[in-house]
């Protein structure tokens, strides 16, 4: 058998083993709270703050939606016609047409120039925050953000360009096998490697201090089998007033990680829902699924791409001879691009599951619903959030359960249990 003969027979594995793992990993039978529920839920929340909400949703979704339309403009332009090889090319020079030189700034190059043509709709972005008081950075701290994220996107960028053109050296006919290995390594690896290495670079984090609400918490996740390394918290007052908290990592990198405008501004009770919220994914290893999902679904990418890269048309419409060439690059770009878009509503739907399930965990755990109906208040409240979103917008992006879902399914608990 040829070896693309081998890579379709890999993708097929790898798409089986996908369907496979989010059929048996991600909780299908969780629909959404009856929608009447909804609607009731929703006429309980004041007026005045949903038209805010909404108002200011409706001023930053231009930018957001611009940017993914110019940002797919932008990708096409420059892996569907010759411009992107040039402009590889143009990379390498100097440095005598070397092939790491071209892959690797050739390829930082790329993704240099679409988040370039991009970067007015983020700064737009930022300028509605501002306006709407929910971003507390400023123009200093938000360009120093920036320019942090792009250091660390260079960082990993190189050294997986790097990677990834060097195994095409060393196996010109199996690169595609080798590389699709690699990319699901670099998924686990990254996995662990973010929590400890890269959020600090973006946030400080402290443990919790010593007190009953950390007490509880921590008894909490002992009562509910969970090893957690700790609480900490987080400084996120300095770019924003949103509330927030998240589980990351895995084994012994994973933190329960608390905002520190959370713990002023809601209370105990409800802090303790979003915690229980997190200890929900902890407990149903969602971060380990992710990572799962993720590394096949980067692993079929790679193969993917050798497949649909090696199409004649598409290689005489980007100007190489070759999809593994570093010139060819772009096209890959291209292709990626347009398999998220198509591909982001099936992941906002695993997402908006996984999130349902650990809302009923955090629900059964603390056996409070009215102070995790609360909580979801409090959070729409303050992070402006439409607690009913337009369907369309819901259903190709949302990555979680409307507010009114989360009130829905608070009440339906209370029903359920007598609270």
């Amino acid at each position: 058998m040829t070896p693309r003969g081998w890579a379709l027979l890999t993708l097929a594995g790898l798409a089986v083993a996908l369907l496979v793992a989010a059929a048996l990993l991600i909780p299908w039978h969780r629909p959404p709270a009856p929608r009447a529920d909804q609607l009731a839920a929703l006429r309980d929340l004041p007026a005045d703050q949903v038209a805010h909400s909404r108002e200011f949703r409706s001023a930053l979704r231009p930018a957001g939606w611009a940017a993914i339309g110019i940002g797919l403009l932008v990708a096409l332009a420059l892996g569907l016609t010759p411009l992107g090889s040039r402009l590889v090319e143009l990379a390498g020079r100097p440095f005598g047409d070397h092939w790491a030189a071209q892959a690797v700034l050739g390829g930082l190059a790329v993704v240099l120039v679409a988040d370039l043509v991009t970067l007015p709709f983020a700064a737009w972005r930022q300028s509605v925050l501002t306006r709407y008081g929910l971003s507390t950075n400023g123009w200093s701290g938000w360009t120093a953000d920036l320019l942090k994220s792009y250091a660390v996107s260079a960082v990993i960028g190189a050294v997986a360009l790097l990677g990834f053109y060097t195994v095409i050296r060393l196996s010109p006919r199996w690169w595609w096998a080798f590389g699709a290995a690699g990319a699901a390594t670099l998924v686990v690896l990254l996995s662990f490697v973010l929590p400890v290495l890269v959020e600090p670079v973006f946030n400080r984090f402290t443990p919790m201090e010593q007190g009953p609400l950390r007490t509880e918490l921590m008894q909490m996740a002992a009562r509910d089998g969970v090893p957690v390394r700790d609480v900490l918290v987080a400084d996120a007052s300095r770019r924003t007033r949103a509330v927030n908290a998240y589980v990351s990592g895995l084994g012994p990198t994973r933190r329960v990680v608390v905002y520190d405008t959370l713990l002023r501004e809601a209370t105990p009770a409800e802090v303790t829902a979003v915690v229980a919220h997190e200890l929900g994914h902890a407990k149903d290893r969602d971060v380990a699924v992710g990572t799962l999902t993720g590394a096949l679904g980067a692993a079929a990418a790679v193969v993917a791409l050798y497949l649909l890269g090696s199409s004649g048309p598409l290689l005489r419409l980007a100007g190489v001879e070759s999809v593994a060439q570093p010139r060819a690059f772009p096209l890959l770009v291209a292709l990626v691009t347009v398999a998220g878009l198509v591909w982001a509503p099936a992941q906002a739907l695993m997402s908006r599951r996984v999130e349902a399930r650990a809302d009923a965990h955090a629900l059964a755990l603390t056996g409070d619903p009215a102070a995790f109906e609360a909580m979801q208040r409090r959070l729409a409240g303050i992070n402006l959030a439409d607690p009913d979103p337009p369907r369309w917008e819901y259903l190709y992006s949302a990555t979680h359960p409307s507010t009114v879902e989360r009130m829905a399914a608070a009440r339906a608990h209370a029903r359920e249990t007598g609270r």
